[in-house]
């Protein structure tokens, strides 16, 4: 079976809101074994919204609405529903009345706009929402001959989830067939989206039980796997045959085959091969040690580093020579080799980075351009330099300069 999600409320078509619940029930729907075919905001328009549910219903069995269920004039969820199924609202008795009992129960007069909440559509279920007072709905009907279910939760996460779990989890598994849903993630460096997807299409398109996604990140290429079948093991099983024949095709490119993050798998190696590294940053301003050191237990194999940010900096804490800046000038393959180079000396640890460049917006010259960027490795024995050119803004060049940071020391190690 498969699902559309719908959010109401306009003020998530602001930069100020946004959906969160649709994770939260993708995530649920999915361990069910249900796909979910589309997402959709919409806003606090009746029409607008009835379209969307007629929209949703010719191509969804399940329709997953949240928000608009409230006292006031802009919640228009159940009058959208009824008019997408033609159908009328009644006034439900036992709500209003649960109602009036909970503003009694807290000594306050309850507004009259408030018993448009008993408004129920023709044909639902009520759901009891215990820690608000808007309940939901529940819908099994038929919509030109298929069956369609149609649910209404509330908007307030907290609402939703409880009326969700209690509620709505437990009928559905009594409707949706046996199943279960696997999923795995490869994170590829190295390689551009393009090289990526006409190497493994070969491979995926083979596998047309296996929905395969793929998505460029800064500087990272993450391709998706998921299956259903008819239990865990079989879904797990097709979705780890397809993820070795890629990791065989791509080799040391993937560096994560399970979602770990670049940091971690960095972290993984210098703890297994026995090795330590220090950082000396310029344009990063640190982002390599950040990064590096929100994993726990980093301190067994990061030492720490240097933001050397002017050109004294990187003489006193990197012991790069003034006259080689002189030379080269600070942005050059040779002071990122020395800032290497110096940190590890300076540090005693057995691998050095050294980050430097200019991230923008202002800066650069047609010999050095903004996005520039020198990234050097040592390791006592050689020391190895990687001259780069990013796009994009000064967050952005900063990020993908400590990725391929955090690159170069893994592929050494590997």
């Amino acid at each position: 079976m498969n699902c559309e999600i719908l959010a109401f409320g306009s003020e998530m078509l602001t930069p100020y809101r946004q959906d969160t619940n649709s994770l939260y029930l993708t995530e649920r729907m999915n361990a069910l074994g249900v796909t979910i075919v589309a997402k959709s905001v919409i806003g606090d328009a009746r029409g607008v919204a009835t379209g969307a549910i007629r929209n949703a219903l010719a191509r969804a069995d399940i329709v997953l609405m949240t928000g608009g269920l409230g006292p006031t004039v802009d919640d228009i969820t159940r009058e959208a529903v009824a008019d997408a199924l033609g159908v009328e609202l009644y006034r439900d008795t036992e709500i209003l009345t649960a109602l009036y009992k909970r503003f009694a129960e807290r000594r306050r007069p309850m507004p009259e706009n408030n018993v448009r909440q008993a408004d129920t559509i023709k044909g639902a279920v009520s759901l009891a929402n215990p820690n608000g007072t808007a309940p939901g709905q529940w819908i099994d009907t038929v919509n030109e001959g298929h069956r369609k279910i149609l649910i209404l939760l509330p908007g307030v996460p907290h609402e939703m989830k409880a009326m969700f779990e209690e509620h709505c989890e437990p009928r559905l598994k009594q409707i949706v067939p046996p199943g279960a849903m696997a999923t795995r993630m490869l994170r590829i460096a190295g390689l551009p989206e393009s090289e990526v997807d006409a190497r493994t299409a070969p491979i995926y398109t083979k596998f047309a039980d296996v929905e395969t996604t793929i998505l460029a990140v800064t500087l990272e290429i993450q391709l998706h796997f998921r299956c259903i079948a008819a239990n865990v093991k079989q879904a797990q099983a097709r979705v780890d045959e397809l993820c070795g024949l890629v990791e065989d095709e791509l080799g040391e490119a993937v560096f994560s085959s399970h979602g770990e993050t670049l940091e971690q798998v960095v972290l993984f190696f210098l703890e297994m091969r026995g090795e330590t590294v220090a950082t000396a940053e310029s344009c990063t301003g640190g982002m390599v040690a950040q990064r590096l050191t929100s994993v726990s237990g980093s301190s067994r194999s990061y030492f720490g580093g240097a933001v050397t940010y002017t050109n004294e900096m990187k003489t006193e804490f990197a012991d790069v020579p003034a006259a080689l800046i002189d030379e080269f000038g600070a942005v050059s393959h040779e002071v990122a080799a020395a800032l290497a180079e110096g940190i590890r000396e300076r540090s005693g640890s057995t691998l050095g980075i050294g980050v430097t460049g200019i991230a923008g917006p202002g800066g650069g010259t047609v010999q050095k351009p903004v996005g520039l960027v020198f990234v050097a490795l040592a390791d006592g024995r050689e020391t190895e330099v990687v001259e780069r050119r990013f796009s994009g803004d000064r967050e952005r060049v900063r990020y993908q300069a400590s990725t391929l940071a955090l690159d170069l020391v893994r592929r050494r190690l590997m």
